[in-house]
């Protein structure tokens, strides 16, 4: 018999349009002979839709009009089972429109890749393809992600973190320690990714104005020492608690001095302000990118074992992709950031070591049940009511 696999995209984070691509992507590749897929779009005012619209990435370039085209739906849980349910009520209406065996989360950013929306799966008990609430949370705060790995002494370039608030109240401590790392710095939103709301400091002035500019995105920011002389790489990961694996390396080519959303997302144009990306965009997919990347044996070696040991650190699950920075002057190799639900599902990087779209998504789908299972083994609640002896 068929799973039910309910692929959750969109959201209300400024990654909503990145979403709807690698969720668009995702939906062509799972096996139709082995799953009924069922996509679920969640706007921007965090409403949840169902329709046959959904499945055509030609409906989203007028979001407002898309919505119109579906059925606006909830998800209730009865006993064990989830069921979509339409919102609005009518004679002849379904009461229900399906049920969800496993739920297949393509969502960047904030409430959909920070263990929001994980939460709200775990409370459901649905099965689910990303890395859990704590895991979720730690990967989206580069602030805290990077507290987690210092105290793993995974290699970082120098780097502190601030409020926005704090930094307002005393920007003049703020510059000394911009000034002690050595500009240029980078300065970004904690919580963004996309290389959204990402700024570069090269003088004290400069960087009072761009941690304003920055703080528009996010209360927390950090600010980290720029290397001048970069290579970028990126490795993804696919696994569990007990067992990992590790994907191709792409060196990443780019046209700015920081990797922008254009380079990402638009093959290295310019951000498009459309409402979508560019038509045809492929996603992360279509960013300009050598892969393999031209590496020593060691330093894919340095690679790909620090790629695991981020993995397991930040208690990530399912398929992430690790970035890297290399200093081509001292040829250091450092982390930088895990995406806990990169764009595109990384499924470039996949394919070249043999393993197609396809493939992956039956490996976390696999992956989801197998956690699901071996948690309902655990003791979590005892069958005891001390409020029964309770009296006023």
């Amino acid at each position: 018999m068929k799973l039910n696999v309910a692929v959750f995209f969109g959201g209300e984070s400024c990654e909503h349009e990145i979403s709807c691509i690698s969720a668009n992507q995702a939906i062509k590749a799972l096996d139709r002979d082995k799953y009924n897929v069922i996509p679920l779009y969640i706007n921007k005012h965090m409403d949840i839709y169902y329709g046959e619209a959904l499945e055509d990435l030609a409906n989203y370039y007028d979001l407002d009009a898309l919505c119109s085209k579906l059925e606006p739906v909830t998800l209730v849980k009865e006993m064990n089972k989830v069921s979509i349910v339409p919102i609005k009520s009518g004679l002849f209406k379904k009461k229900s429109l399906g049920t969800i065996d496993v739920a297949f989360l393509v969502m960047h950013g904030t409430n959909g890749e920070d263990g929001t929306l994980q939460g709200y799966m775990e409370m459901l008990k649905l099965p689910y393809t990303s890395s859990d609430v704590l895991g979720s949370a730690i990967g989206q705060d580069k602030a805290i992600m990077k507290l987690v790995l210092k105290a793993e002494d995974v290699p970082m370039t120098p780097w502190f973190y601030c409020l926005v608030s704090d930094f307002m109240e005393d920007e003049s401590h703020y510059i000394k320690m911009a000034e002690d790392l050595g500009y240029p710095v980078i300065i970004k939103p904690a919580n963004l990714g996309s290389s959204i709301g990402i700024e570069i400091a090269h003088n004290s002035e400069e960087f009072a104005d761009k941690m304003k500019k920055a703080g528009a995105y996010d209360f927390k920011l950090v600010v980290e020492k720029m290397i001048t002389e970069l290579k970028e790489v990126n490795i993804s990961v696919i696994g569990n608690m007990t067992e990992a694996k590790v994907s191709a390396i792409e060196e990443v080519l780019k046209n700015n001095e920081i990797l922008s959303f254009g380079d990402k997302y638009e093959g290295g144009s310019k951000a498009s302000k459309a409402k979508m990306p560019t038509k045809g965009s492929k996603g992360m997919a279509a960013t300009s990118r050598k892969v393999p990347a031209a590496l020593s044996v060691a330093d894919q070696k340095t690679i790909e074992d620090l790629a695991l040991k981020t993995f397991k650190v930040l208690n990530a699950y399912g398929c992430v992709r690790i970035d890297f920075l290399i200093d081509k002057k001292t040829n250091a190799i450092y982390v930088n950031e895990i995406n806990s639900i990169p764009g595109s599902l990384a499924f470039y990087l996949w394919q070249e070591v043999g393993v197609d779209f396809s493939s992956e998504c039956d490996e976390l789908i696999n992956n989801a049940l197998k956690r699901y299972h071996a948690k309902e083994k655990k003791t979590f609640s005892f069958a005891t009511n001390i409020l029964s002896n309770f009296r006023r």
